[in-house]
């Protein structure tokens, strides 16, 4: 693996995007000629990113359990310049996993201790995507893929999103508590240097990310070069409150 890259794909085939359906289906047209059904793992609108005709690059898998062998894992849109944009949606969580074992954040400061998947919120009935320890206090670390953009503007959410609002509503608890909390939104195209939430989708989300910030909850727009090759951390985006 390249040092700078934080993921690196295993082999990926090339292709392109017939169509997507049933959510969780695509049909691909591998650069050899053979037509392919690949599970799409994105279960959102994929609003700039579902393009017919379009570049895409899945993988393979060799497991005979797996009702479909390929994956869609990329797709090549040209809003600013040709971009790599990540579709696998299971991806960011691994990935700030990995960028957290090597320390990349150095907004987050000196945690001890990484857990995944812990349980907080009203009766415990949600689950943060990472909890931090460190010496003084917990940084409870919630994470979102951003595809959409406008320009060279990501936006978050793409569509009207109930379960990231109560995220949101969730972290300003865990402020006035007393522990840090943290919105990272994993921007999985290169080509954005600046975010902001998705108002024009999600009106309420929208607000909600206004109180959020008034009330210490901290955001963290992260920007990731995404190629066939891997993924490498590119910084902080300039945050926008609007967009």
């Amino acid at each position: 693996m390249s040092e700078s890259l934080i993921y690196s794909y295993g082999e990926l085939y090339s292709g392109v995007l017939i169509k997507r359906y049933k959510r969780f289906m695509a049909d691909i047209k591998l650069n050899s000629g053979e037509v392919i059904v690949a599970h799409c793992p994105n279960t959102g609108p994929m609003t700039g990113v579902c393009i017919p005709e379009n570049p895409v690059m899945v993988s393979k898998s060799d497991n005979p359990k797996r009702k479909l062998a390929y994956t869609w894992e990329l797709i090549q849109v040209g809003d600013n310049q040709p971009t790599w944009v990540g579709i696998n949606t299971s991806l960011p969580n691994r990935i700030v996993g990995l960028a957290l074992q090597k320390r990349l954040f150095s907004q987050l400061g000196g945690y001890t201790k990484v857990r995944r998947e812990v349980k907080y919120g009203v009766g415990g009935k949600s689950r943060v995507d990472f909890l931090l320890e460190a010496d003084e206090q917990l940084i409870y670390l919630e994470v979102k893929n951003t595809t959409w953009c406008q320009g060279d503007l990501a936006l978050f959410p793409d569509t009207v999103t109930e379960r990231g609002q109560k995220h949101l509503t969730e972290l300003i608890d865990i402020v006035k508590g007393g522990d840090r909390a943290v919105m990272l939104y994993f921007i999985n195209r290169g080509d954005c240097p600046k975010f902001a939430p998705g108002d024009a989708a999600d009106p309420v989300y929208g607000g909600l990310f206004k109180q959020a910030i008034a009330a210490g909850v901290e955001i963290l727009p992260c920007r990731f070069d995404v190629t066939p090759q891997g993924v490498k951390y590119l910084g902080l985006a300039e945050l926008l409150t609007a967009n």
